[in-house]
This record gives C-alpha cells, structure tokens and sequence, in this order.
C-alpha cells in the first residue's frame, strides 16, 4: 500500500482535475445553449423555404433544374465531413469518423472515388494518420457558424455538380435528434431530390399563389438555396451535437474524479491507520523491553 504522503498528493491532483473538469462542463452546457438555439432559430426557415419550392414544384409539370438531375456517367462524387476542432468530447469525432469511412468504403467498393472536404482538427489529423487524401475546408470554423462562411462551399459544391465534375455530395455529421439523442449520419446534400423538396408538415389548407416571375425562374433561384441552408442546417446541428456530447463527457470525468477522492480517501484513512498502528506497537515493545 501506498504511504500516506503519496496518497495525499495524489488526491489533491485529482481534486484539482476534478475543478478542471467542472468548469469544463458548464462551459459545454452554456455554449450548448447557445448552439441549439442558433439550430432551431433556423428550422422554420429552412421548413417554410421547403414548403415554398414543394408548392412551386407542385405546380410545374416537371422540375427540370440541373441540381436534381444526376450525372449517370460521372464516377465521382465528393463528401463534406464535419468534425471538431477541440477533443474531449467523447465518442463524437470516432463515431463520425468511422460512419464516414463505411460510407466511403462502400463507394469504392461500388467503382466511385470520392474528394473528401474535411472540417475540422480532429478530422484532418485522422486522416493524416491514416494517410488518406482530403481538402481541409473552413479550418476557422468556430462554435457559432456564420452563413457566410458556409455559402463559399455549398457554392462550389453546387457549381462542381452542375459542370459534371461530381456525380453527388454528401455530408457526414452528428445529427441532432435531440438533447439525449445524436446521430453520425450521411446525408445527401446533391442531386436533390423530389422528398427533399416536399414540405417537411402536411397542411389542412392549399396556399394560392400569385407567381411573378414564373414558377420555373424562381426555383432556379430558390433550389440553391435550398441546399445552402440545408447545408449551413448541418453545421449549427453538428456544434449543437459537439457541445452536448462535451458536455456529458465532462459530467462524467467529474463523477469518475469523485469517486476516485472517494477511494483515495479510503486508501489514505488505511494507510494511517496501520501508520498508527505500527507506532503504538513499536511503544509498547519498547516498553515490554524495558521490563
């Protein structure tokens, strides 16, 4: 058993990771906060442009836009993975990480090579380490994503789709569901798709339109934007998602610490006591010489 010094250095080094680790967490539990209010401040935009192209298409005979129409003879296509630029955030990176490779395995099982856009620290030295080729993209992206920071990509995405170049695009990301429920997902950003387009709620009533210019000439401008927002829509979720997960990664670790002063404390009352232990004994057999 360890002495008695050793172990009371020992719980004072776990005490002070335990204060660490606290702090952390109520920072991850503010700046969660703030993440999952800047994502559902943007679902009813991102829900009313939906519905606004739904009723468009609803209303053309057929929506013929270059970002639906899928490049059949390109073997290509290109991901966006969205990662964190931080750890300590438990199984958040792994799980996007290993649901990013399956995919991508999976397309060259298939014949189709991929360009990966990573976003992200952690994603970017993974794939070093792995010794795979990506594009690091938005390397200054924070915890509050701007709009304009993400429009360059999905404009590039989008402008590489229409030329021919890619087949499709897809995003892997931590999906939130809820606050005790995320999920690594791909999510296909391109070709759009006619679901994609629907209205995500069933209305009891039919909205009437008055279309100036015509229904074709203001989906040529509204489809982009439905994939820009869709895409900026994964950003703020996969933020939402990293601080929710350091959040409970750090709840954790100060649990782990507690019980760990808890056992060190046990350990340390022990050891004093067989230390007293042993000088009472040493006492009395001086004593007993003595005699």
């Amino acid at each position: 058993m360890a002495s008695a010094r050793i172990i009371v250095k020992r719980r004072k080094t776990v005490r002070n990771i335990r204060k660490i680790t606290r702090t952390m967490q109520l920072i991850a539990t503010a700046r969660f906060q703030a993440a999952l209010a800047r994502a559902t401040a943007s679902k009813p935009y991102t829900e009313r442009l939906a519905r606004l192209v739904s009723d468009l298409s609803s209303v053309t005979e057929e929506v013929t836009h270059p970002l639906m129409r899928p490049a059949a003879d390109v073997k290509k296509s290109a991901m966006v993975v969205i990662t964190s630029n931080r750890g300590l955030c438990g199984g958040y990176n792994s799980n996007v990480l290993r649901t990013a490779l399956s995919h991508l395995k999976c397309a060259e099982d298939a014949g189709i090579s991929s360009d990966v856009h990573m976003v992200g620290k952690k994603g970017c030295n993974y794939f070093k380490f792995l010794g795979r080729e990506f594009d690091e993209t938005l390397p200054d992206i924070t915890d509050k994503p701007r709009f304009d920071q993400i429009e360059p990509l999905a404009n590039d995405l989008m402008g590489r789709f229409v030329a021919g170049e890619i087949a499709s695009v897809q995003v892997c990301y931590m999906q939130f569901l809820s606050a005790g429920k995320q999920s690594a997902t791909v999510a296909q950003l391109l070709p759009l798709q006619q679901d994609a387009v629907e209205g995500v709620e069933e209305t009891s009533h039919n909205t009437q339109y008055d279309f100036s210019p015509d229904p074709e000439a203001l989906l040529a401008d509204l489809l982009p934007a439905t994939v820009r927002i869709r895409l900026f829509q994964c950003f703020t979720e996969a933020i939402a998602s990293e601080q929710i997960a350091r959040m409970v990664a750090m709840k954790a670790a100060t649990e782990a610490a507690g019980d760990m002063i808890t056992s060190l404390t046990r350990q340390y009352n022990r050891a004093r006591q067989t230390a007293i232990t042993m000088e009472l004994l040493d006492i009395v057999g001086g004593a007993n010489a003595l005699d």
